[in-house]
Formats: structure tokens, sequence, C-alpha cells
């Protein structure tokens, strides 16, 4: 008996936790408390919790903590909701796009951001993303799996500028 209570605790236990969102996952990491109070300040979190599909190329909080000194603090001023909206949405796909989803090669990829694009370059030694500056992230974790999409976590803030060259 105690057996059957033990591994039904355990289904239910994997249950809740394939069905957390990708906004519920990100909340539960200390990786993405950067990211995390930045969705938050944008009003997105509701979105990315909503049903999907998304596919989130996530930045640890070492990626923010990289750029230059005081842009997190101003991009998370209420009179910057627009411009941090836009960096955040440049890190969303509109499907689920697990790892063996991307093509071998380099592809260019439509984020909801727009009227931007993303270069995503799958080889031998893993996946990259350039971004509108010319920089590249590189998925550090792939596949985190959530019930509105998938999470590849990234070095990187992809940030929004010049259609990146894409070969």
């Amino acid at each position: 008996m105690k057996l059957k209570l033990a591994l039904a605790a355990l289904a239910l236990s994997a249950a809740t936790a394939q069905a957390q969102t990708i906004v519920d996952i990100a909340a539960g990491d200390e990786r993405f408390t950067t990211l995390v109070a930045a969705v938050t300040a944008a009003g997105l979190a509701e979105t990315l919790a909503g049903p999907g599909p998304f596919t989130v190329y996530a930045p640890v909080n070492d990626a923010f903590a990289a750029l230059p000194a005081g842009t997190v603090d101003t991009l998370l001023k209420p009179e910057n909701k627009g411009q941090l909206t836009d960096v955040l949405l440049y890190h969303v796909d509109d499907r689920n796009l697990p790892a063996a989803g991307i093509p071998n090669g380099s592809t260019t990829f439509k984020p909801l951001l727009t009227s931007q694009r993303l270069c995503i370059t799958k080889g031998a030694d893993g996946v990259t993303i350039a971004d509108g500056t010319g920089e590249v992230a590189n998925v550090i974790i792939a596949d985190i799996q959530a019930s509105n999409g998938v999470i590849h976590v990234i070095d990187k803030v992809l940030l929004p500028g010049q259609r990146p060259a894409c070969h």
C-alpha cells in the first residue's frame, strides 16, 4: 500500500512538473531572476504563461550582468517599458521549436518582435544565435520542456538592430 501511494505521489509530482508553463519554470530557477523581473516589468508574464506555443531563448542572469553598466536598471524603468518589451519579444518565437527541429546550418528566424530577425546556426559545436548587433549567443542548455513550449538557455541577451547576416 505504501509503495502504491509513493508511486501515485511520484506520478502526480511528474504530472505537476510537466504542467509548468515557461513562466513557472523561469520563476522557479535562480538562473533567471533578472529575466523574470524584466518579463514582469514589461507585463509579459501572463502572455508567456498562456497556451502558446512559444520557444523562449532565455538569457541567464550573467548574460544580463554582461550588458553595459546601468542597462538593465534603465530598461526596467516604467518609462522604458516599450523598449524592454521589444528586447524581450526578440527572445520569443511563436512555435514550439525543440533543438531537433532547428535545421542544420544557418537559418533566419522571425521572433515575436516582427520587424526583426535572428540567425540561428546549428552545427557540430551546438546552436548559436546571431542578433541585430552582430553578436552571437550560445545555447548552453536546450529543450527545457514546458506545458506551453520550450526554453533554450542562452549566454547573451539578444538585442535588436540590423538584420544579422545569415549564411
